[in-house]
């Protein structure tokens, strides 16, 4: 088989998702974080969409409806991440999670980018990030990335030294 790359210019284009409960996914992906519905097929799918795209998150109860949710533990998909235009907007997003007193798993300093963590209420994870500029990335003398920042840091409301808080604090005035 010969060596195959794929193009620099492939992107993933949408994540579609089973859920449970679709007005319940709605009110999360639609309500909470802002996606627009695009469609709806009937009262067991829907799509959504940041910016009049055709769709960047299907939800759908076809194989899934009234079931428990996804486990922790298995195979399956580990994170939709949802990438944020600037450091401003993440925080915007971080804002209106907590004053809505919606439960955080984690947030992170990647070195290339900052990400908070949370869960759909299928238990499906979702990472909202936004990607620092390339100047800013920790980058060894070969040109390679350094090793990858803040795997773990744990989520504080308090607004103290957190990095969740540094962001909120900096940010959102």
């Amino acid at each position: 088989m010969n060596l195959y790359t794929i193009p620099t210019q492939v992107r993933i284009g949408h994540v579609h998702l089973k859920v449970s409960d679709l007005e319940r996914a709605l009110s999360f992906y639609r309500d909470l974080l802002g996606f627009e519905v695009t469609m709806m097929y009937g009262r067991q799918a829907a799509f959504l969409s940041a910016g009049g795209y055709h769709h960047h998150i299907g939800l759908n109860t076809w194989h899934s409806e009234g079931m428990p949710e996804a486990p922790l533990e298995g195979v399956g998909l580990y994170h939709t991440a949802i990438a944020y235009p600037t450091r401003r907007d993440l925080a915007l997003i971080l804002k209106r999670l907590l004053e809505t007193g919606n439960p955080l798993t984690g947030a992170s300093d990647h070195g290339v980018s900052e990400a908070i963590y949370l869960n759909d209420p299928d238990g499906n994870g979702v990472e909202l990030y936004w990607d620092k500029p390339k100047a800013e990335w920790p980058m060894e003398a070969d040109g390679s990335l350094d090793r990858i920042l803040g795997y773990g840091l744990k989520y504080s409301d308090s607004f103290g030294n957190t990095h969740l808080g540094k962001i909120c604090k900096k940010d959102v005035v």
